[in-house]
């Protein structure tokens, strides 16, 4: 199992070129996960339904399942939050894993980039940042693609994705 981040500002295109990614990558062969880490609140399921309510009434976690899938929340409760080795852990195995965020992390990242957006790049300051994938040229020695080049775009991926043990050994080493 291998993993690859995606990292750049708010509006850049991540998500957008991700759903563009796993298709392509699906139909080459590949299983593919996706762990995204969200700044804000967020929910997952409906207030009113019996998981949201065994939820607010305090339960850790609540595993709902059916025939066509299963999602398990936890609850954090006040604990702090996981960081990405303990998140991989949790993942079934699959070819790639494909990061969205978790910008701290020492895993390698392909950068998006959107000039409109009028946000600085982050490679220079980040060791982090093996690719870029932008909808402008980019002076960098960095192995660049376009944003809609997505057979591109996905090779820059698999080449730079590296193995889950050596990225959870590399987030150990910063603690």
């Amino acid at each position: 199992m291998k993993v690859i981040g995606l990292a750049g500002w708010s509006g850049a295109g991540k998500t957008t070129l991700l759903t563009r990614l796993i298709p392509h990558f699906n139909a080459q062969g590949l299983r593919v996960s996706v762990i995204k880490h969200a700044h804000h609140r967020f929910d997952v399921d409906v207030p009113g339904k019996d998981s949201w309510r065994h939820r607010e009434a305090g339960a850790a976690e609540v595993l709902i399942s059916s025939a066509n899938r299963w999602a398990l929340m936890h609850e954090l409760r006040g604990a702090a939050e996981p960081r990405l080795p303990e998140l991989l852990s949790k993942l079934s195995a699959v070819d790639l894993v494909v990061v969205e965020g978790f910008k701290r992390e020492p895993h390698r990242k392909i950068e998006v980039h959107r000039a409109a957006n009028g946000k600085p790049l982050l490679f220079p300051d980040d060791p982090g940042i093996a690719g870029i994938a932008a909808d402008v040229a980019v002076d960098t020695r960095l192995p660049t693609v376009h944003l809609d080049d997505i057979p591109g775009a996905a090779a820059l991926l698999l080449r730079e994705a590296m193995p889950v043990e050596e990225a959870v050994a590399k987030s150990a080493a910063l603690r």
